[in-house]
């Protein structure tokens, strides 16, 4: 698939996942002008790939284009993390309801090193769509490849569109789990020792760092 195809498709998958509904969330990726994003308003049954919008890192867009509200987030991650070649953001049930409670993801769960660190980050709420919630965005996921929103939801980046979805199904999956484990008891959180190890684990987990 080309990038734009991608984009729609993840979009789509979103939906189709229970991980954004109706006109919620945005999926970007970066291009060598800057990035391509969902347009304000698109929803799974509206997104296409000749809706999407191409734009500048600086926010200068197609003639006529309508860029996601959040296009400021997208492109201050893109211009402080050279790593981030797509991201997800969504509204998804557990990750909005941890959010709501201004609380970081601790390390209950080895996973955790998935997203870089030793815990996933809440960034404290300002109004959607402004300079300023992609400023607190871009603090609260630096080191890492996700962060909770404050009373609004989550993003992720990863190398590409698929990958930044397979993140996003991640996160909302250990959300989940961590207020499960709330809900019953007070869960254990890892040691930095024991999640240094989980990280270590982690360079060679699927055969990367292998030898060929």
């Amino acid at each position: 698939m080309t990038p734009r195809e991608q984009v729609a498709f993840v979009y789509r998958e979103l939906a189709r996942l229970g991980l954004n509904v109706a006109s919620t969330g945005n999926v970007s990726v970066r291009t060598q002008d800057g990035m391509i994003i969902t347009p304000s308003g698109a929803n799974a049954e509206t997104v296409s790939t000749e809706g999407l919008v191409a734009m500048t890192l600086e926010g200068v867009a197609e003639a006529g284009a309508n860029p996601s509200s959040e296009w400021h987030m997208h492109a201050a991650i893109y211009r402080a993390d050279r790593r981030a070649g797509a991201i997800v953001h969504t509204h998804s049930d557990a990750c909005t309801a941890l959010a709501t409670l201004n609380e970081k993801l601790p390390a209950f769960h080895y996973m955790i090193a998935a997203f870089g660190g030793e815990d996933v980050r809440c960034a404290p709420y300002v109004t959607f769509g402004t300079p300023e919630l992609a400023e607190h965005a871009v603090a609260a996921i630096a080191g890492r490849s996700a962060c909770l929103l404050a009373n609004h939801g989550m993003i992720v980046h990863a190398a590409n569109p698929p990958a930044a979805l397979r993140q996003a199904v991640l996160l909302e999956a250990l959300a989940r789990q961590y207020l499960l484990a709330r809900a019953a008891g007070t869960p254990r959180i890892l040691t930095r020792e024991e999640m240094r190890a989980a990280r270590e684990r982690f360079r060679t987990y699927g055969g990367r760092g292998r030898r060929r």
